[in-house]
C-alpha cells in the first residue's frame, strides 16, 4: 500500500515537473529565437558630400493612404473598383508598383517596414495580436516620421487602424484611432477615418496625413476576397483617391502634396493574410500627384499580369521609406535597408543630384553593412583587396562599393551620368539589401540552448511519469509512440511541415482501420461492421471537407463543391447538427420539470440556430438562400450583438446548473452531467464555427459513437484524442500558416475589444474541433472510472504530456538546427508559433484544465451515486 502511494506521489511529481517546464522551455527558447532586432539609435543628418547641398524637393506635404489588405490585383486588375486610380495611372499622374511584403504578412511588422525601411523581428507577430501592447514601439527608432517632425514641415495627423498610435506615441498631432480586430465591421471602422478628410484639406498647417482604413481587410477576413462586397468597398477607397487628388489640383496649398497608395499586405484566397503566399505579399503601390505628369506619359490600366500578382515594376515594400525621404528632402532612416525606386531620379535633371541621392542611400546602407561585417574591407586603402579574395557574399559586395563609390566621384566632377554606373550602383543597393535582409537573427545561442534541454529534460519527466505508474500496461504504446517520433522527424522538412495535416489524416484512417479490425475479431458483430464502415466513410469526409496546407490550399473541396453550390443542403445539415444537439440536451436536464427543460433546450436551439443563420447572412449571403433567406427574413429583429449574447447568457445558465448538480452530491448517473457539458460545448463551437463547418460535428458524433462501443484502453483513448484533435483541426481549416486564423467569431456577443475575451473566442473558434474531441475523450475516460479504473485521467495525463514535451523538443530541434534554412522564417517560425498554441492552449488550458475539470466534475458526481467515497487526484 505504502509503494503504491509512493508511485502515485512520484507519478504526480513527475508530470507537474514536465507541465510546469513546458511553459518554461517554450518561453525560453522564443526569447532567443525571437529576439529584438538591435538598431542604430538617433536620427540620420545629411553629411557633407563633395557633391554639394542636398537636391531640393519636389514635394512639402504628404499623404499617406494605407488600405489594410489592398493586394494588387484590387487596384490594377479588370473589374476593381479602382477605376479613377486607373484613369490617373493611364494618364501619368500615378505611377503603379507592386510592393513585396516579406513574411510576416501582419499590420505591425509591414508597418515597421514601411516606415523605417528595415526588416522587422518575427516577434512583431506575436504582438500584432495585443492591441495592448506598448513595448513595440518605434518612439526611439529613425523613421521618415521622425524626420518629417525634426525637419518641421508641419503637423503629423493620423486617422484609422491604432496600430500607428501604439507605434509612434506622442507623434501625432491630431489623431482618431480605431480598433484593428473587430473585423465585423466593413462601414464605420472607415467612416471614422473618412469623415475627417475634408476638413484637414482645408487646413494648411499639416506635413502629413496618415490614413488606414480597415474595412477591406475585414470583408476578407469575413468572406474572402471574392466577396460581393470586395468591389463596392474598392470604389469607396477609390473615392477617397479622387477626393484628395482633386484637392491637390485645385487648392493651392497642396499642389506639391505627394499622395502614396498602399497596402501593408495582400490576403490569399481564403481572405486571411500572414504567411508567405504570392497573394499575401504582393500589396499595391501607388505614387499619386499631378506633378508626376512630369517624369511619366502613364501606363495601360487596367494591366495584364507578369506573374502571381505582379503587377508593373516589383519593388521591395521597404523601399517605400527611402523614396519619400528622397521625394520630401530629408536623410534616410539609419536603419533603413531600402533602395531609392530608380523611377522617380528624373525628377532632378542634375547628374550631381541623381549621383548623390544614390550614394547617400549606398552610404546609409553601408553603415549598416560594416556594422555587421566589420569595415575593413570597405575601406579605400583597406590592406586586402577584396576584388582578388575568394569570392563570397561580403568580398563581393566590398568589392563592388570600392567601384562605384570610385566612379562616382569622377562622374560627379565632369557632371555626367554613366548609364551604366546607374546600373552598377541600384545592383549594389539590391545586393546588399538581400543579403543584410536574409542574414539569419541574432538569435541567442544560450536561450535556444537552455530552452531545447528544459523540453528534453520535460520528457524525461514526463517518462518518467509514464514508467512510476504502469500507464504502459494499460494497453500497447506502441501506436502512440510511433506517431510522436514520426510528428517529430516531420518537423525537419519544410515540405512537410507546410503538409502536415496528410500526416495526420492517413494516421487517424489507419488507426481507426486497427480499432475497427481488433472491434470486430472481439464481437464478430454485423452491427459493429456496420458501424466501422459508416465512421471511415466519415472521417474520409472530413479530410475532404476543407483543403489545407500551402501546396493545394485552393484546390476544390467538399465545402466548395458541393455545399457552396448548394446551399440549401448546407441548412440542412446546420439544422440537423442543432437539432441532434438539443435532442442530446434535453434528456440530460431530467431534474427539472419536462415543460422548465424542454422549453430551455428549445429556446437555446432557436436562438443558437437564428444567431448563425444571421451571422452567415452578413458574414457570406451567398449561401443564405431559398428557405434559409425565408427563415432570416422572418427572424430579422435583434442586433448579432444581442443574438450571441442571449446565446452565452444560456448557455452559461445551463453550464452552472450542471456544475450545481455535479457538486450537489445527489445520487444519479454520471452520464448526464458528463453528456450534458459535452453537448453544451457543441452547441458553444457551433456558435464559434462558420455554417460550412458545423457538419463536421455530425460526423465527430458518429466517430464517438463507433469508439465508445470499442471498450477501448486508457492508452488507446489517448491516442484516439491525440489524432482526432489534430485531424480535426486541419479538417476545420487549420493549417500552420498565420494566415489561416481565423478571427471571423472573435467578437461574437463583445462591443468593443478585450483582450481576454477576444482572446478566448479565438481560441475557440480556431480549435473547435480539437476542444470537442478533449470533451469527447472525458466521455470515453469515464467509461473506464466506470469499470474500476480510478487512475484513468491520471495515465491519460501522463500520456498526453509525453507526447506534447516531445513535439516541444522536436520542433525546437528543427527550429535550432534549420535557424539558418531559406524557409525560417516563412515555415519554421510559424510552425513554432503553432507549436506554443498547441502546448499553452490546447494541451496546457484545454486538455490539462478544461479537461482535468470536466473529469472532476463527473467523476466526482459518479462517486457519489455509486456510494464510492475513494479520494482521488486527477
Amino acid at each position: 500500500m505504502v509503494a503504491v502511494k509512493n508511485g502515485s506521489l512520484q507519478c504526480t511529481l513527475f508530470i507537474t515537473i514536465a507541465n510546469l517546464l513546458i511553459p518554461l522551455s517554450i518561453v525560453i527558447f522564443a526569447v532567443g529565437f525571437f529576439p529584438y532586432k538591435p538598431f542604430l539609435p538617433g536620427l540620420a543628418e545629411f553629411e557633407t558630400l563633395e557633391y554639394g547641398p542636398p537636391p531640393a524637393a519636389p514635394f512639402d506635404k504628404l499623404v499617406f493612404m494605407v488600405v489594410d489588405a489592398l493586394r494588387s490585383d484590387f487596384v490594377y486588375a479588370k473589374g476593381s473598383g479602382f477605376e479613377y486610380t486607373q484613369s490617373l495611372i493611364r494618364d501619368g499622374s500615378a505611377i503603379p508598383f507592386t510592393a513585396n511584403a516579406r513574411s510576416p504578412t501582419v499590420t505591425m511588422p509591414r508597418i515597421k517596414s514601411i516606415t523605417t525601411g528595415s526588416i522587422p523581428s518575427f516577434v512583431d507577430l506575436i504582438l500584432n495580436f495585443d492591441e495592448e501592447d506598448t513595448s513595440s514601439t518605434l518612439a526611439a527608432q529613425d523613421t521618415w516620421l521622425a524626420q518629417l517632425k525634426a525637419n518641421q514641415l508641419g503637423k503629423l495627423l493620423m486617422f484609422g487602424d491604432d496600430t500607428w498610435l501604439k507605434l509612434f506615441p506622442d507623434t501625432f498631432d491630431r489623431y482618431d484611432g480605431t480598433s484593428s480586430f473587430f473585423v465585423a465591421d466593413f462601414t464605420e471602422v472607415d467612416n471614422n477615418v473618412t469623415r475627417n478628410i475634408a476638413g484637414e484639406l482645408e487646413n494648411n498647417d499639416w506635413g502629413l496625413m496618415v490614413l488606414h482604413y480597415l474595412g477591406l481587410d475585414h470583408i476578407g477576413h469575413k468572406s474572402g476576397p471574392r466577396s460581393p462586397n470586395m468591389v463596392p468597398k474598392q470604389r469607396e477607397m477609390d473615392g477617397i483617391v479622387q477626393t484628395i487628388h482633386e484637392a491637390m489640383m485645385t487648392q493651392q496649398h497642396l499642389a506639391s502634396t505627394l499622395l502614396v497608395l498602399c497596402g501593408d499586405h495582400g490576403m490569399n484566397d481564403a481572405g486571411n493574410h500572414g504567411a508567405s503566399s504570392p497573394g499575401e505579399t504582393s500589396p499595391a503601390l501607388v505614387f499619386l500627384s499631378p506633378k508626376l505628369k512630369d517624369i511619366s506619359s502613364g501606363l495601360q490600366s487596367p494591366a495584364e499580369p507578369k506573374d502571381d500578382f505582379e503587377y508593373y515594376t516589383m519593388v521591395e515594400q521597404s523601399d517605400i521609406a527611402p523614396t519619400i525621404a528622397a521625394l520630401l528632402g530629408f536623410p534616410v532612416s539609419k536603419n533603413n535597408l531600402g533602395t531609392v525606386i530608380p523611377d522617380f531620379l528624373s525628377f532632378w535633371p542634375s547628374s550631381r543630384d541623381k549621383i548623390q541621392i544614390l550614394i547617400r542611400n549606398a552610404r546609409q546602407i553601408l553603415n549598416i553593412v560594416t556594422a555587421a561585417f566589420g569595415h575593413e574591407l570597405f575601406e579605400q586603402d583597406a590592406k586586402s583587396d577584396p576584388c582578388a579574395m575568394e569570392s563570397g557574399d561580403v568580398s563581393e559586395l566590398a568589392c563592388g562599393w570600392r567601384r562605384i563609390n570610385h566612379q562616382a566621384s569622377v562622374l560627379a566632377a565632369a557632371g555626367e551620368l554613366d548609364q551604366a554606373w546607374l546600373t552598377s550602383t541600384s545592383a549594389w543597393l539590391r545586393k546588399a539589401q538581400d543579403l543584410m535582409s536574409s542574414m539569419a537573427s541574432n538569435y541567442d545561442m544560450p536561450m535556444l540552448f537552455l530552452g531545447q534541454s528544459l523540453s528534453l529534460i520535460a520528457v524525461v519527466a514526463s517518462g518518467m511519469s509514464v514508467a512510476t505508474q504502469g500507464t504502459h500496461t494499460k494497453g500497447s504504446m506502441v501506436p502512440l509512440f510511433l506517431i510522436s517520433i514520426l510528428y517529430g522527424i516531420m518537423m525537419f522538412a519544410s515540405s512537410y511541415v507546410e503538409e502536415e495535416h496528410h500526416f495526420w489524416y492517413w494516421a487517424s484512417t489507419l488507426w481507426l482501420a486497427c480499432l475497427a479490425a481488433q472491434h470486430i475479431q472481439r464481437t464478430k458483430s454485423i452491427a459493429v461492421v456496420g458501424w466501422y464502415v459508416l465512421s471511415l466513410a466519415s472521417l474520409r469526409l472530413v479530410r475532404g471537407w476543407n483543403q489545407t496546407g500551402q501546396k493545394y490550399a485552393g484546390e476544390p473541396d467538399i465545402v466548395k463543391l458541393f455545399l457552396v453550390r448548394y446551399p440549401e443542403l448546407l441548412w440542412v445539415l446546420v439544422g440537423s447538427m442543432y437539432i441532434f444537439a438539443a435532442g442530446q440536451i434535453l434528456p440530460n436536464l431530467s431534474d427539472l420539470p419536462f415543460l422548465l427543460a424542454s422549453s430551455i433546450t428549445a429556446i437555446l436551439a432557436s436562438v443558437a440556430f437564428s444567431f448563425k443563420l444571421a451571422f452567415t447572412a452578413e458574414d457570406a449571403p451567398e449561401l443564405v438562400v431559398g428557405f434559409a433567406k425565408a427563415l432570416s427574413d422572418t427572424l430579422q429583429g435583434q442586433s448579432l450583438l444581442v443574438r450571441a449574447r442571449l446565446v452565452f447568457f444560456f448557455l452559461s445558465a445551463l453550464y452552472a446548473f450542471a456544475i450545481y448538480r455535479a457538486l450537489s452530491r445527489r445520487e444519479r448517473s454520471s452520464a448526464s452531467t458528463a453528456n450534458l457539458l459535452h453537448q453544451l460545448y457543441t452547441i458553444l463551437a457551433m456558435t464559434q464555427s462558420r455554417a460550412a463547418n458545423i457538419p463536421l460535428f455530425l460526423l465527430s458524433n458518429v466517430l464517438l459513437h463507433s469508439l465508445s462501443a470499442a471498450e477501448l484502453s486508457v492508452t488507446a483513448i489517448t491516442t484516439t484524442s491525440i489524432l482526432f484533435q489534430y485531424t480535426f483541426f486541419f479538417a476545420f481549416g487549420g493549417s500552420n500558416a498565420i494566415s489561416s486564423v481565423d478571427l471571423s467569431s472573435a467578437y461574437n456577443g463583445i462591443s468593443g475589444y478585450n483582450v481576454i475575451a477576444v482572446g478566448l473566442l479565438t481560441l475557440i473558434s480556431n480549435w473547435a474541433g480539437p476542444i470537442f474531441w478533449t470533451s469527447a475523450t472525458n466521455l470515453l475516460l469515464l467509461q473506464k472510472y466506470r469499470q474500476g479504473d480510478r487512475l484513468a485521467f491520471r495515465h491519460h495525463l501522463a500520456l498526453l504530456t509525453l507526447f506534447t514535451t516531445l513535439s516541444v523538443a522536436f520542433v525546437m530541434a528543427a527550429c535550432t538546427a534549420l535557424r539558418t534554412h531559406l524557409f525560417i522564417w516563412t515555415v519554421f517560425s510559424p510552425k513554432y508559433l503553432y507549436c506554443m498554441a498547441w502546448s499553452l492552449g490546447q494541451h496546457l488550458m484545454i486538455n490539462v484544465g478544461f479537461g482535468g475539470l470536466l473529469f472532476w466534475l463527473t467523476a466526482q458526481e459518479l462517486d457519489t451515486a455509486t456510494g464510492t467515497a475513494t479520494s482521488r487526484k486527477a
